[in-house]
């Protein structure tokens, strides 16, 4: 199957067509491992996790997922970016609980998924951070999670979202300055 068939698969999958999903993810792999290696490159060197695995995690969430409403490559590499974020944070938060003595449960990743204490609390502050982001404006943070989680240009996300690239790269440097001073702490200058 050639890529060019994506989006009919993608079309097939909205209609509930579950081996559409199955030939899907083949076609965009190299895309789903090129974003997992970019959440993962910040990681200390000696972590076990590979882009593999994490992929994996995310195919067996979309599997298990019920309803898939993708609009497009994009879209469905943006979801697919959002579920690699959970992942991570879900273990960033379990690593934080069981260093309380909380008795957590082992995940299914847990010896791939070893952050540094430091790593786990930056990414349950950011995804804290990202959180509240949504609350007060759901565009910028909408915005931040293609930026970052799923590589997108300015021009990508201007095209999934209807938006122009000036309102794009506008609202993003207002989410990251918002961003940068809730994890950080620093108040605003009044």
């Amino acid at each position: 199957m050639v890529p060019d068939c994506v989006p009919e698969l993608i079309s097939r999958v909205r209609e509930g067509d579950r081996s559409a999903l199955d030939q899907l993810v083949p076609l965009v792999y190299a895309e789903l491992r090129k974003i997992a290696s970019a959440y993962l490159r910040n990681e200390r060197q000696c972590h076990t996790l590979q882009p593999t695995a994490l992929v994996n995690e995310v195919y067996v969430r979309l599997a298990g997922a019920g309803h898939h409403n993708y609009l497009d490559r994009t879209h469905f590499l943006g979801v697919a970016a959002f579920l690699m974020r959970q992942v991570l944070t879900q273990h960033a938060r379990r690593r934080q609980a069981a260093k309380r003595g909380a008795g957590i449960t082992a995940f299914a990743l847990n010896e791939g998924l070893d952050f540094s204490p430091e790593r786990a609390a930056i990414v349950v502050a950011l995804d804290d951070a990202l959180t509240s982001l949504a609350e007060i404006d759901a565009e910028q943070a909408r915005f931040v999670e293609l930026r970052f989680y799923s590589g997108m240009t300015a021009d990508e996300m201007a095209t999934l979202t209807g938006n122009s690239v000036h309102r794009v790269r506008h609202r993003l440097r207002l989410a990251l300055a918002w961003l940068h001073r809730e994890v950080s702490g620093e108040s605003a200058c009044v």
